[in-house]
């Protein structure tokens, strides 16, 4: 992917083209949220996306989406990218996430075993413009204050301070040289977002904490919660319907099996060439249907048991399905192989530190139809948020966190100094995105009310699992 130029522009031509940009799209236009007649309607949206999934999912991922409107909006990125992909925007082209919700921002391992701050999901990356990342965040940080009673006043607090991290790191890295852009980090250990807000001693305590608790989010802990020893053989432990081993998906359990077999062998040459050496100690043992997150209920996800040396030496591998991104509708075709590629190069170009495992590929499925995945482990440090526990304080804190991070990732592929030009020094685009935030929870929850609709009528079944 390239950028608007900025190869064979001088970094005052990139400011200036940043600076013209505010007068096609002004700074203030983007707290602008008005949809019309014209709007698709957002639970054929979601039925869209339920006709290619697993269909006894699909109700589990209707009946989380209803949970509540935080966790409607987490399944329902292809909602809001129908509606951020008709509004103006910059042009200005970087690697989304495409999927930017607070959530999906979180504590990883590095290969080199330390603890850092980076985005976690990718399954929605592609191309486009800088700022439609920016909103999925704001108006994120606005539903989750509104769940925990926070007032209006309080959500917008936390949604500036995160515009406000991504605005002022965006402008540090337009000072940068290329290859420290690259090889920027945020340690967990040395979060400048934290120390910056002002954080009272408890408040401080609850991050250390968080990433005490991190370090031991290992692969091994993942093996010893779903895996037991049965006979001298460790096997995966049934839990249907979030954990349905492999010879318990009859009648078709022996097929996927096979197809699965040859999904971890053929992964392989997607990695470098010394992971495929890695690879290689390690055989499979069992696998199993999985049930992950909200949006991604339905799609096919399963967990591979490799064993190296002995049952004591396991690693988890997730190989998830990977479907077209929901902003290719309103972008255009992205130069990948295919969408399991997709996914993985999205994620090595904006992550700091990757998966040594990470890699994809396409498979013949025992209905015949050809499926991409990609691969990663299942759990290697991951530290997850709860907003659900944080007060406004905290919250404002993270979201400035998310923001810095999310510029970080955003620079390694756009062109820092002229998004930075556009944003400027004044808070005209942080008073912006804190007025598109909340007029976007209003919308969540009216689509969230119409799927709820949906589920009374029968239009759609919503099903706990």
């Amino acid at each position: 992917m390239t950028t608007i130029g900025a190869a064979v522009r001088t970094p005052a031509e990139r400011a200036a083209y940043g600076k013209r940009v505010r007068a096609e799209v002004p700074r203030s236009s983007h707290g602008r949220f008005e949809p019309d007649g014209e709007r698709p309607d957002p639970v054929g949206i979601l039925e869209s996306q339920s006709a290619a999934r697993v269909p006894e999912l699909v109700p589990i991922r209707y009946s989380r989406m209803l949970e509540s409107p935080f966790r409607f909006y987490r399944g329902a990125a292809a909602i809001m990218a129908a509606d951020l992909g008709v509004l103006p925007h910059t042009g200005m082209t970087v690697q989304l996430c495409g999927d930017a919700h607070m959530l999906n921002f979180r504590l990883l391992a590095s290969p080199e075993r330390h603890l850092v701050f980076d985005i976690n999901d990718f399954d929605e990356t592609f191309p486009g413009p800088w700022e439609w990342d920016v909103k999925r965040l704001a108006a994120s940080l606005a539903i989750a204050g509104r769940a925990n009673g926070f007032s209006g006043r309080q959500c917008a607090a936390a949604v500036r301070a995160c515009v406000r991290g991504y605005r002022e790191r965006m402008r540090e890295f337009a000072g940068m040289r290329t290859l420290d852009i690259w090889y920027a980090q945020d340690s967990a250990d040395d979060l400048g977002s934290i120390r910056a807000d002002g954080l009272g001693g408890g408040a401080r305590r609850r991050f250390s904490a968080a990433a005490d608790r991190a370090r031991t989010r290992t692969n091994l802990q993942a093996v010893a919660k779903l895996t037991r020893v049965e006979g001298g053989v460790r096997r995966i432990v049934h839990d249907p319907p979030l954990v349905t081993p492999i010879h318990d998906l009859l009648p078709e359990g022996a097929g996927t099996a096979e197809m699965l077999r040859r999904l971890i062998e053929d992964y392989g040459r997607s990695l470098a060439s010394e992971r495929r050496v890695l690879l290689g100690r390690y055989r499979v043992a069992d696998m199993a249907r999985k049930v992950v997150g909200v949006g991604s209920v339905g799609t096919r996800c399963w967990i591979v048991l490799l064993l190296g040396r002995d049952d004591d030496d396991p690693l988890l591998l997730q190989a998830k399905e990977a479907g077209t991104s929901v902003l290719a509708p309103y972008i255009g075709a992205a130069d990948y192989a295919s969408q399991g590629e997709r996914v993985v190069a999205g994620q090595r170009l904006m992550q700091a530190a990757g998966d040594i495992f990470l890699g994809w590929q396409t498979v013949r499925g025992i209905d015949g139809r050809r499926r991409d995945f990609y691969v990663r482990q299942l759990r290697d440090w991951k530290g997850i948020a709860r907003p659900e526990t944080m007060t406004p304080e905290i919250m404002t804190a993270f979201g400035r966190i998310c923001g810095a991070s999310l510029a970080r990732a955003h620079a390694r592929s756009g062109d820092p100094t002229a998004i930075g030009a556009y944003l400027g020094g004044g808070d005209a685009f942080d008073r912006a995105l804190a007025v598109f935030a909340e007029v976007y929870a209003d919308q969540n929850e009216r689509d969230r009310e119409a799927l709820a609709g949906a589920a009374r009528t029968g239009r759609i079944t919503a099903e706990a699992a």
